[in-house]
């Protein structure tokens, strides 16, 4: 199982989730044809987004290093990247399962109304793997692993039908849609409450500008394409030693500019091709399950974060914290990650941020500050474990994306910095009996209040009919 599972992750997103999609539609009832061009444009759409992501860390990347040899920035955690977390997810015994076991509890949730969510996400599915993959190694369990696995999809359900109306309500033509991935869901907590208190200080709620307000109050500064030049340009001055070599390296400078403006620019554009794919596959696949479901009001379809991360709130406040979380990770005390290869994963932290600020660019950015900010430490944390299950995978598959430089110890920011990836492990690993014991508790706790919301919420969809 393994190896057919390693062999079909190993396809690619973007060979895979086409595949997946236009078996699905014809499953669902639509036609051939239809269900193809779908599959075919959520293909394309992930091809481009992984292009835009490697121009931007393949531009970034050798900038960043040179800052970081110029300026002595070396720190013992090596940025592995999602691809790394990916590989390790899906090359065990966890991972070989993880798909299959998710779906049948999904399909339970589903059946006891303790969630109206159809994660049919399953790329995605790897953020599952990877906190089982690391449990089962740290333990040398495969139920251990499994166990944390199967919790972190439960809380995650949950947490896409607690945010699916704001989420629909805040982004344009997501009706039906919610977001059950845990790097996103992971952050909702923080967000909810650094949000509150955010609100009680005086004045604060007065600065309330979004993208839209941002273009309006600071013109052509306020554009993602031009502060994506900024910054791109603020880089490349930064990994010049001195003011000759910086005058010497002006095509270079300027260059990385117009490559940072082009990704903010650029990747709007590849998540329509998201959304004109999904839509009559999610709209297909809700109604067929709500004959099959009979009674049932209100299900979503789980689909990827990649849907909305062109919104122009999340592109500002991305590209802003990658200079800021590169200083964070020098000045931070203890901390022992430097974040290279996962910037690119930086636009996933806030699709489920924003519909909470209501795309509030200061209230995010001070969100993402705060969150990102306590990551470094999760991953470092994780390092040591994350380092172990990597060494595995890499004496089995010689996979050189698992391949952890000698001297260097392991991570990514990708789901390693996730308050979820954090407590479950501890919670598993470190106080094992005891704390196993709460994370159960709170699971059947919040899977019991989310049951009594979709009652509520299907007995007053009956009612007003």
């Amino acid at each position: 199982m393994e190896e057919v599972f390693s062999y079909i992750i190993g396809l690619g997103a973007a060979v895979m989730m086409p595949i997946i999609f236009t078996i699905l539609g014809v499953c669902i009832g639509i036609k051939l044809s239809k269900a193809l061009k779908s599959g075919l444009l959520v293909g394309v759409g992930f091809v481009g987004l992984s292009v835009v992501t490697a121009l931007l860390t393949s531009s970034l990347g050798p900038a960043l290093s040179k800052v970081v040899e110029i300026y002595g920035l070396q720190l013992k955690v090596f940025d592995m990247g999602w691809p790394a977390a990916a590989a390790v997810a899906y090359n065990t015994s966890v991972g070989a399962f993880i798909i299959p076991v998710c779906l049948g509890v999904n399909i339970l949730m589903l059946l006891t109304k303790t969630t109206r969510t159809v994660n049919i996400d399953l790329w995605n599915y790897w953020h599952f793997a990877f906190i089982g993959a690391v449990v089962y190694f740290a333990t040398n369990s495969i139920l251990w692993g499994f166990f944390a696995a199967i919790i972190c999809y439960i809380i995650t359900l949950i947490l896409a039908d607690y945010t699916a109306d704001k989420f629909q309500g805040f982004y344009e033509k997501m009706e039906g849609i919610s977001i059950p991935q845990p790097f996103c869901a992971g952050f909702v907590p923080f967000a909810i409450i650094i949000n509150k208190v955010l609100d009680k200080i005086p004045g604060f709620n007065k600065l309330n500008i979004d993208a839209e307000g941002m273009k309006k109050r600071f013109g052509l500064l306020g554009e993602p394409l031009f502060l994506g030049i900024l910054v791109g340009c603020g880089i490349g001055a930064l990994s010049c030693k001195n003011g000759q070599e910086m005058v010497d390296r002006i095509p270079y400078i300027l260059g990385l500019g117009i490559k940072m403006g082009a990704v903010m620019e650029l990747i709007p554009r590849i998540t329509g091709l998201f959304i004109e794919g999904l839509k009559p596959i999610s709209d297909a696949t809700r109604e067929m399950i709500a004959k099959k479901f009979k009674g049932a009001v209100g299900l979503n379809i789980g689909m990827s974060p990649a849907l909305v991360i062109g919104h122009p709130a999340t592109l500002v406040v991305s590209l802003l914290l990658i200079p800021v979380t590169l200083l964070l990770a020098v000045v931070l005390p203890g901390n022992e990650f430097l974040p290279l290869a996962s910037l690119a994963g930086m636009f996933y932290v806030f699709p489920l941020i924003l519909p909470i600020t209501k795309g509030n660019v200061f209230k995010t950015f001070i969100i993402g500050f705060i969150v990102l900010a306590i990551g470094l430490y999760f991953v470092t944390d994780l390092a040591p474990y994350f380092t172990q299950a990597a060494q595995d995978v890499y004496a089995k598959t010689q996979d050189a994306a698992v391949n952890i430089p000698q001297g260097f110890e392991g991570g990514a920011l990708d789901f390693a910095s996730s308050p979820f990836s954090w407590a479950i492990f501890h919670m598993t690993y470190t106080f094992k009996i005891i704390g196993s014991a709460i994370l159960v508790l709170i699971t059947l706790f919040l899977m019991v209040l989310n049951r009594r919301a979709i009652i509520k919420y299907q007995q007053s969809v009956k009612n007003a009919q």
